[in-house]
């Protein structure tokens, strides 16, 4: 059997990654998303199994210990990683997985899964980025500003992913991450 391809999708933090992933899974129903690990509380409205499985870093370690992640990092001061059973079994059985995850987990998910797409999905422009990361009313004005400040780091390193994606209108975004991933299969 064939196995499935790994879609990664990074941006910098407010510029809709994760957004984009569920936009997708409403036009390709069978694509998995691959639930992150997190030390980080839960946002408003996020719901532990659904949007993250929150654990505190005393589990996270837990699960580091125990190799049970194939890639963790800590990012704005809370650890993130991807559980590698879900992922493997996924992929085993021929169907596609799409990751949401930050620049350095996408590295060491290539590292592991050369074939594995990457896509960076940018905002239209960093004033843009702000407004929605203020918009989204979770963080005061000086980690917002250190968001803005990890976010120039991270635009630069998406000339290391296959495609990129300006992230204009979010469903738009979301058709042509899905065409990415047709023609990727093709």
């Amino acid at each position: 059997m064939k196995k499935g391809l790994v879609i990664v999708i990074s941006s910098p933090s407010g510029g809709g990654k994760t957004a984009v992933c569920r936009e997708v899974r409403k036009f390709i129903p069978a694509i998995k998303f691959s639930i992150s690990l997190t030390t980080r509380p839960p946002r408003r409205g996020e719901k532990n199994g659904r949007d993250y499985f929150f654990v505190t870093e005393d589990e996270f370690k837990k699960y580091i210990r125990q190799n049970k992640l194939i890639e963790y990092a800590l990012v704005h001061n809370y650890y993130y990683g991807t559980p590698k059973d879900f992922l493997e079994k996924t992929i085993s059985r021929g169907n596609d997985i799409i990751l949401a995850i930050d620049v350095q987990g996408a590295k060491k998910i290539k590292r592991i899964y050369p074939d594995a797409v990457s896509i960076f999905i940018l905002p239209p422009s960093l004033k843009v980025l702000k407004q929605r990361l203020q918009k989204r009313g979770l963080d005061d004005k000086e980690t917002i500003e250190t968001r803005l400040k990890n976010a120039g780091k991270e635009i630069k390193q998406s000339k290391d992913y296959e495609y990129i994606v300006i992230n204009k209108k979010l469903t738009d975004t979301a058709k042509q991450v899905c065409s990415i991933i047709e023609s990727e299969h093709n």
